[in-house]
């Protein structure tokens, strides 16, 4: 990833421009986990963060086909983390994900076998690369900031898929928060987090 200059506010950006801001932020996140914290818990409880890293490895590969109308199996496991250099190929697909979401169409009509509006669902891997980020960062004792403009790019859109989300056990019920809380806050609770939690 080399081109991560902020985004600007103005205009509603692209998938693909939200994606590269994400991507920056997130893979060095995921390149400084070391072997020892594989078996840490993560603020999704439902895994560790070798899981967590093998879940979010796994979407980043597959929303690639979605981004060119092809279909993907979601539902498959692999073993990303297998080989020992899943850290720099974990960078190399984020990378393919980011032009994959920037080719021209990317975004326009609805994605392969998913019949969802191809903007929602690349607005669905962005959200897995910004909280699943944080997630990481928490469960190995560092900090996580999103780029700003990626969260306005969320916000709506995830309060808006929240309740059938949580219908669907994506999403865990919404933490109650101050009223000063920050917009990434916000976006963390809505999806159950608690963006208070002690770190790893």
């Amino acid at each position: 990833m080399t081109n991560d200059e902020p985004l600007r506010p103005g205009a509603q950006p692209r998938i693909g421009d939200l994606l590269r801001s994400a991507a920056a932020r997130a893979v060095p996140v995921v390149g400084g986990i070391g072997d020892a914290s594989l078996g840490a818990p993560t603020p999704c409880a439902a895994y560790d963060v070798r899981a967590l890293l093998n879940h979010l490895y796994g979407v980043v590969v597959h929303f690639q086909a979605l981004a060119a109308k092809q279909s993907a199996e979601l539902s498959t496991t692999t073993d990303w983390l297998a080989d020992a250099d899943w850290r720099d190929r974990f960078e190399t697909e984020t990378g393919k994900l980011v032009e994959a979401w920037s080719a021209p169409g990317a975004e326009e009509g609805t994605t392969g076998g998913m019949g969802l509006p191809a903007r929602t669902v690349g607005t669905m891997v962005l959200l897995d690369l910004t909280v699943h980020a944080w997630d990481l960062a928490r469960a190995t004792g560092r900090d996580f900031t999103p780029d700003p403009v990626v969260v306005d790019g969320l916000v709506g859109e995830v309060e808006a898929m929240a309740p059938m989300a949580r219908k669907a056990g994506v999403f865990e019920e919404a933490v109650a928060l101050p009223g000063d809380a920050t917009p990434f806050e916000r976006l963390l609770a809505t999806t159950g987090r608690d963006p208070y939690a002690p770190r790893g």
